[in-house]
């Protein structure tokens, strides 16, 4: 359930000329820019950004961008960008910016489905010349890098069957590779996590829990550590429920002292358009406050203005 629709009546050229008309002239029309991009869904805004150039003879983004700075700015040159291409360029900002922002490989790649996954290697291989994999393996290293791998190569069997004896099988194979032995078996995990189709897998975690006597994530926060665990985390999170695994991001990435704002730009652009009502729900019955609430508390001006109309409302 998406807080961004767009609309019916749309036409290309009156939105092209509602934003030069924000930009021109001394001055810059932020409410304006809000107003009509998070009005628009991905697609409209990519039929703005061709019209912009035909009919007014400038580009639409380098406008923006000599117009616009900070966060507010990568808001809105994110919600510019086609879908695909925003995962591809929050990748390489991850592996190739200053220090490697592993929470954002592990967001992107185990929450995506396979086609996303594999669009995102097609379109990363054109825009930079070296394949993701690639660029995985030369920015991290051990365990990590191999769960990130097969998490990248978008293979995940999507079907809905489940295999009981397998169920038990995969059940007891994490079991003895980690609680049940000195030291963990991590490829097993691996092995299971990240191949098995959503329905199996939540068979097994259901298994586990009676052989184990305790939640899988209980035993991946115990058997495991750092990058590792947060990637296997993630992936037993998304199994279980995407929209509350984005809504715990959400939260981790404005609670405390200090925003982790590309965390909280990423999330929020790139959920609005596929499941923010549903992340909405998840975060006031997990945290009992509002998303709107924390993003009016943590973030200011046109920054915070853009934010909210991504959350679309108060709960």
């Amino acid at each position: 359930m998406a807080t961004v629709k767009g609309v019916s009546a749309f036409s290309a050229e009156h939105e092209a000329q509602a934003l030069r008309k924000a930009m021109k002239g001394l001055g810059t029309d932020e409410d304006a820019i809000i107003e009509t991009l998070t009005k628009l869904n991905v697609s409209q805004r990519q039929q703005v950004l061709i019209t912009y150039k035909s009919t007014i003879g400038r580009d639409l983004i380098d406008d923006l961008k000599s117009e616009l700075s900070g966060n507010f700015e990568r808001v809105i040159i994110g919600l510019m960008t086609p879908t695909t291409m925003y995962d591809v360029h929050e990748l390489r900002r991850a592996l190739k910016g200053a220090g490697t922002d592993e929470g954002c490989l592990i967001e992107i790649l185990a929450s995506r489905t396979n086609a996303e996954i594999r669009h995102i290697n097609e379109n990363y291989k054109l825009q930079y010349g070296s394949t993701l994999e690639d660029d995985i393996v030369s920015d991290t290293s051990s365990l990590f890098r191999r769960v990130l791998v097969s998490l990248a190569t978008g293979n995940r069997d999507e079907g809905t069957f489940v295999d009981e004896a397998l169920a038990q099988q995969d059940a007891q194979a994490l079991y003895e590779a980690g609680e049940k032995k000195w030291g963990t078996d991590e490829v097993q995990f691996l092995s299971i996590l990240c191949t098995r189709n959503r329905c199996h897998l939540l068979r097994v975690f259901d298994v586990y829990r009676v052989i184990a006597n305790k939640d899988i994530t209980d035993s991946i926060k115990s058997e495991m550590s750092g990058d590792l665990e947060d990637a296997l985390l993630a992936v037993v999170k998304c199994m279980r429920n995407k929209p509350a695994y984005f809504a715990e991001r959400l939260y981790k990435s404005m609670k405390g002292l200090g925003t982790d704002d590309s965390t909280l730009i990423r999330v929020m652009v790139s959920r609005a358009e596929i499941d923010m009502l549903y992340i909405r729900r998840e975060f006031l019955a997990m945290y009992g406050k509002s998303l709107h609430s924390f993003i009016k508390g943590d973030c200011s001006g046109d920054y915070r203005k853009v934010l909210l109309r991504l959350c679309g409302g108060e709960d």
